[in-house]
């Protein structure tokens, strides 16, 4: 099965795809999708479409998972980083019926076992659970990763995340 795992951003979107084969995980590839600030916001939602599209067309995932956003208070970014995160959960939706979500608590929970792991903690982990020589960079995409990682992990229960 390949994996796709998204960690949504209007300025950085990570992305990072691994399989998972009798639960065994490898790393294929990540990265991530950047738009600059002084791009209109339209033309960076176009942007973050037409290179999502071209991943899903690459690598052609069974799966795609997705973090879950949450802000406590600033609305602006909340607004512009889920009209990001909708243009790939559309994509994601017209590609595939697999697509799930999962909680920054429960990345951590599948990582490490302890739901308050700090960044350096899940970074270690993707590193030493996909045998990378170095923790994935930037942070977006080692996130990411973390992201297919936990969906891999979460086997036949998998479907309880199933995005609604």
């Amino acid at each position: 099965m390949v994996i796709l795992g998204i960690d949504p951003g209007l300025a950085t979107l990570g992305w990072g795809v691994v399989t998972d084969r009798q639960n065994k995980q490898q790393l294929v590839d990540y990265g991530c999708i950047l738009t600059p600030a002084d791009m209109p916001f339209p033309k960076r939602l176009l942007a973050i479409h037409t290179q999502f599209s071209a991943l899903l067309q690459k690598y052609t995932p069974d799966e795609i998972a997705f973090e879950e956003l949450f802000f406590a208070r600033n609305v602006t970014t909340a607004l512009t980083v889920g009209a990001a995160r909708g243009v790939c959960v559309a994509l994601s939706a017209d590609y595939t019926d697999n697509v799930y979500e999962y909680t920054p608590m429960q990345v951590k929970q599948a990582l490490t076992g302890y739901g308050r792991a700090d960044k350096r903690q899940i970074q270690e982990m993707v590193k030493l659970l996909l045998s990378m020589d170095t923790i994935a960079k930037p942070d977006d995409a080692a996130d990411a990763l973390a992201i297919a990682l936990t969906h891999a992990a979460m086997g036949t229960v998998r479907g309880q995340f199933i995005m609604k």
